[in-house]
């Protein structure tokens, strides 16, 4: 199997080691583990975490970014 080097700071490094089941649980499975976030929250995260009411500002937002609204970039592909 191929294997790369990585660089990371110091708080990245402690951060994986935390993160690991036991001593000898290698970083790359604990990277694979890892759940990453889905990019940027859109329209329907607002509306489902929202009281019941929104304001106008919020109304004019979500209007705004629904015009702006595009398919998100894969930053994994070449």
């Amino acid at each position: 199997m191929a294997t790369k080097t990585l660089s990371v700071d110091e708080a990245a490094y402690r951060k994986l080691v935390q993160a690991r089941l036991h001593a000898r649980e290698s970083f790359s499975k604990v990277i694979k583990r890892a759940t990453w976030g889905e990019g940027k929250p859109c329209c329907g995260d607002l509306l489902e975490r929202a009281s019941g009411e929104l304001s106008e500002d919020q109304l004019k937002m979500l209007e705004a970014a629904q015009i702006e609204d595009a398919p998100p970039v894969d930053k994994w592909k070449a």
